[in-house]
């Protein structure tokens, strides 16, 4: 079984509640099949200043957090070799060190752990 799933929240061009919703299904999904971590592509915005989907799911990511729906959350900015949270969500699924976004620094996708 996979550990690791990709999901794309912006495909389709919903609107930021809508892609809202999507994650939630997603998240629920992924933990009633085992998944350990959801890499979301939310894209960062045609403008270039963080989009509306972008920072929709970051906020609900933070509550789902707090909740204890989420383990952890790292931004696709931060997901490096380099940072820690990144290299302990790397030695709870093995799968993330191929991630083609990793050091890559990419504001567009953010990082579920499970």
């Amino acid at each position: 079984m996979k550990a690791y799933r990709t999901i794309n929240l912006e495909e389709n061009l919903p609107t930021a509640r809508e892609a809202v919703a999507a994650l939630g299904r997603e998240v629920r999904l992924a933990k009633r099949h085992g998944i350990r971590l959801i890499k979301c592509i939310h894209g960062f915005g045609s403008t270039g200043r963080g989009g509306k989907i972008r920072v929709a799911v970051r906020r609900e990511l933070v509550v789902l957090q707090k909740r204890g729906y989420v383990k952890a959350v790292i931004p696709g900015e931060q997901l490096s070799i380099f940072d820690e949270p990144t290299r302990r969500a790397m030695a709870y699924c093995a799968e993330l060190r191929g991630d083609s976004d990793l050091d890559r620094h990419n504001n567009g996708v953010t990082l579920i752990v499970l």
